[in-house]
């Protein structure tokens, strides 16, 4: 499988269609929303899935605070599903939901690990969503390990990142995330 991966702050031509997080008012005021309602027609209000041009999942409420993890994840699962759907659309996936407090690329990277073919991904998710394809496809004992979107993720008590909990260590050892990725 051929993976896509655009660079930061790109705009496509043609007829893509912009994957963007919104907030569960769909107000698209700032970033990449913005971007959806002004350039690719995102409706104001639409705050969840198709809307003109452009893909919408939600990470934050109507006050703009984060909804939990898994409601996100949740979101991207409906959107992955609906891209390998429709392969006759591309799909160009911003940076979603890292604007967000403490969820870093590691962590959202990896939950479009399962996007399909006819989806172009932000360049810095290049490496995490490759680990979590090798990673999904089996572990070292040759049997199928789990998935990056079947992993929990959780915010780690000790730095207030987002992390998969499998990650989060003992209070004196902190966080495996922080070790290999220190602020």
């Amino acid at each position: 499988m051929t993976f896509k991966f655009h660079s930061p702050s790109s705009v496509p031509n043609g007829q893509w269609i912009w994957v963007f997080a919104s907030d569960e008012g769909g107000s698209h005021a700032k970033g990449a929303a913005r971007v959806a309602r002004v350039n690719f027609r995102a409706a104001y209000g639409a705050s969840k899935g198709l809307t003109g041009s452009a893909y919408a999942i939600p990470t934050t409420d109507r006050h703009k605070s984060a909804l939990p993890l898994a409601s996100v994840k949740s979101s991207i699962t409906e959107f992955l599903q609906f891209a390998a759907a429709n392969p006759g659309k591309d799909f160009f996936v911003t940076s979603v939901g890292t604007e967000l407090p403490g969820v870093t690329d590691d962590v959202m990277g990896p939950l479009f690990a399962a996007a399909s073919e006819n989806c172009s991904l932000p360049e810095k998710w290049r490496t995490y969503v490759s680990q979590a394809r090798a990673a999904s496809r089996t572990s070292p004992t040759g049997a199928p390990s789990t998935s990056a979107l079947d992993r929990n993720v959780e915010r780690c008590p000790f730095c207030g990142h987002f992390t998969y909990s499998d990650l989060i260590m003992a209070p004196e050892l902190h966080c495996t995330h922080v070790v290999l990725h220190p602020k």
